[in-house]
């Protein structure tokens, strides 16, 4: 009775002291969001700051207000024969149909190396090949088979976003519970049932997460892949403003990718969270 007592009082304890936050911590906890947009006007103060004093020449480190009046030029007039907008179309055309090619080959791939001892064979050293190689790596030979044309573009970025879903896809089918198959197969699911019924929609989340990653390797992938006889996208703009010194465009440009990548990875995270609530339980809570 007093181990039983003595472990009871222990817990009770533990409880008191993880489970109930104390009156100056709550008065203290501050939100995630407001940590995040006071960093970023910190950054911007010391941004401005940097620049009223000179401490870098305004050539290479022009203020805010000047990036600022560069988006309305961007915007009206635009840079190299395009606007802002017909730069962005381009960027996101690209991005967005190597996401397509990407999807359409990495989830069958990922499926075939979950679940088929041949399929692991035969595309697990493939995979495990380009992984680790950066895109510009083989940049060269898919001009060669290619051309310099936009199939070179999508398809430098779409390597680069395949690893990722392929992984995520194979995770998410390995981590499918056995007992979710057996219960479709006990109420007489084909293969292709339980393929479709249980597997994929369990996979559902890890898919997703792989998207987001992907879109990440896709964007930073992007300005390189439109350095190839580009004349429109965010990339070719940037690398056209570098050339010539104008770094105000260069920032802008910058920051239009941050800003379309930060939306894109608001967006996938929506999807999840209406598409698949159960993925993340604690957000519910």
């Amino acid at each position: 009775m007093t181990l039983l007592a003595d472990t009871a009082k222990i817990k009770a304890e533990s409880h008191s002291v993880t489970g109930q936050p104390k009156a100056w911590q709550s008065r203290l906890r501050v939100p995630t969001l407001a940590i995040s947009i006071l960093t970023g006007l910190t950054l911007l103060g010391a941004w401005w700051i940097a620049s009223a004093l000179n401490v870098v020449s305004p050539v290479f480190l022009p203020s805010p207000p000047v990036v600022a009046a560069s988006f309305g030029t961007l915007f009206t007039t635009g840079f190299v024969d395009s606007t802002l907008l017909e730069h962005l179309a381009a960027s996101l055309g690209r991005v967005l149909g190597a996401l397509a090619v990407s999807l359409s080959l990495g989830i069958p791939v990922g499926l075939l190396i979950a679940l088929s001892r041949v399929g692991r064979g035969v595309l697990d050293p493939i995979l495990e090949f380009l992984r680790p190689l950066p895109p510009l790596a083989y940049l060269p030979l898919i001009i060669i088979w290619v051309g310099i044309g936009e199939a070179s573009k999508v398809t430098v970025i779409a390597l680069s976003m395949l690893p990722p879903i392929i992984l995520s896809t194979s995770a998410g089918v390995k981590a499918v519970p056995k007992d979710f198959v057996n219960a479709a197969r006990a109420f007489g699911a084909t293969r292709t049932q339980v393929l479709t019924r249980v597997l994929l929609p369990a996979s559902v989340p890890s898919i997703l997460t792989g998207i987001r990653i992907a879109l990440g390797t896709g964007w930073s992938t992007l300005v390189a892949a439109e350095l190839v006889a580009a004349t429109r996208g965010l990339g070719f703009m940037i690398q056209s403003a570098a050339q010539f010194l104008v770094t105000d465009i260069v920032i802008a440009g910058i920051v239009v990718i941050a800003i379309i990548a930060f939306a894109l990875e608001w967006l996938a995270r929506l999807i999840e969270r209406r598409f698949v609530p159960w993925a993340d339980p604690l957000r519910r809570r």
